[in-house]
């Protein structure tokens, strides 16, 4: 029996070396992700026109967050734009707010989003039935809970021309509104520093694009022949969808870090935060199941089994020379999971270093998140976002690079 208890445990050891030197990587990415990516603000200007700017924003059941919003995007010191907001028929007072707002500024065109069809996600379809209203060359897309400072337009065109760009997109700051939120954001966020990193974006070598959903800019042209949103009807992260096929159609992108100049908010309680798990897999197991399944492994081991492997080893640690090496080596582990969670939540995301020290309940929340969205992946109520639930059957799904 010992044997046996010998063999298991060298195994853990082999697995979680493999844990430790990976944790390396990430940390070592992200800290010259967090160095070398460039900023909307520091670039070298360029004399340029002042193209009209048709900002889209997109709103359902916002009425929480759409004035703030609203209010942002008035006050921008870029004189040549309009402000198409779209009711993408609210259940709330979201349209309501819209309109008072509207009659308060010229510059915002109210529309109420024609009814959803059927095989469209709803923030699609509200995008495109914006962009049918917008006026401008360049077309901005943001979210109903996004604040901008008053010289982000101004400052987004002028480094879109001066480095003549075809689209460009913003790293906001992300809000974090809740506990749940604040504990799990900071061990999901270190994987976006080594495959999609904005240096993987801006490479024009690589494959990776995408955009941020609550800022991007892109010239109106490049939008249509990439089909516009009606060419990722379908996809349940759009952002990601739009930003790859804008890379794969061999567009100029870039992606800037604006933490300082737009805050968005990536999930505001318990429910919204499990949905957004469950999104960021749900398209990758019906894109590629079997690729999904292994990056669903590959997750459970970096977030999560450091630390009960950790408690297991701690406790036997006496009985064998085993249980002495698997206790130093999942103690290596997880003190590796806690510094990159640390370094995330402190430079990425302006949070209190006490939130990386709940990690493991943050990487148990992110594998059961994941594992829902693999599980629900091919149901008749694969994804619920903003009031509407989405069947995934029958659907295809292009927002990630494999």
């Amino acid at each position: 029996m010992n044997i046996v208890i010998d063999v298991f445990n060298y195994a853990l050891v082999l697995i979680l070396t493999g844990v430790s030197l990976t944790w390396i990587l990430l940390i070592r990415s992200m800290r010259i992700t967090f160095r070398d990516t460039p900023f909307l603000d520091r670039f070298d200007p360029k004399l340029h026109d002042t193209p009209k700017v048709s900002v889209i924003l997109p709103a359902r059941n916002e009425e929480g967050f759409i004035s703030k919003c609203l209010n942002s995007l008035i006050d921008q010191d870029y004189e040549n734009y309009e402000i198409i907001a779209i009711n993408d028929r609210s259940d709330d007072k979201t349209g309501e707010i819209i309109k008072e707002i509207s009659q308060i500024s010229p510059k915002i065109k109210y529309v109420l989003a024609a009814p959803k069809p059927d095989k469209w996600m709803g923030k699609n379809w509200a995008c495109v039935e914006g962009f049918k209203k917008a006026t401008g060359e360049l077309l901005l897309f943001t979210d109903a809970d996004t604040i901008h400072s008053r010289n982000t337009i101004s400052l987004s065109v002028s480094h879109l021309l001066s480095y003549d760009l075809d689209a460009l997109t913003v790293i906001p700051k992300m809000l974090c509104l809740d506990i749940w939120t604040k504990i799990t954001l900071p061990v999901l966020s270190t994987f976006l520093h080594t495959r999609f990193s904005a240096l993987r974006v801006n490479d024009s070598s690589k494959k990776t694009g995408y955009f941020f959903g609550s800022f991007f800019i892109i010239k109106k042209d490049a939008y249509e022949k990439v089909g516009t949103h009606e060419g990722v009807k379908g996809d349940i992260v759009e952002d990601g969808a739009l930003g790859k096929k804008v890379k794969e159609a061999g567009f100029k992108m870039k992606m800037v870090r604006g933490e300082h100049l737009v805050e968005a908010v990536w999930a505001r309680d318990w429910p919204t935060l499990w949905h957004a798990l469950k999104r960021l897999m749900t398209p990758l197991y019906i894109q590629a199941s079997g690729i999904a399944v292994g990056i669903f492994i590959a997750v459970l081991f970096l977030l999560f089994m450091p630390f009960p492997i950790l408690v297991y080893s701690a406790i036997f640690e006496p009985r064998s020379l085993s249980f002495t090496i698997l206790f130093a080596v999942s103690s290596i582990a997880a003190s590796l999971a806690y510094l990159a969670s640390m370094i995330d939540a402190t430079k990425g995301l302006g949070l209190s270093a006490k939130y990386a020290l709940c990690s493991p309940l943050g990487g148990s929340i992110i594998v059961g998140g994941f594992a829902s969205g693999i599980l629900n992946a091919k149901s008749n109520k694969a994804v619920t976002w903003r009031g509407r639930t989405y069947s995934m059957i029958d659907t295809a799904q292009h927002s990630i690079n494999l």
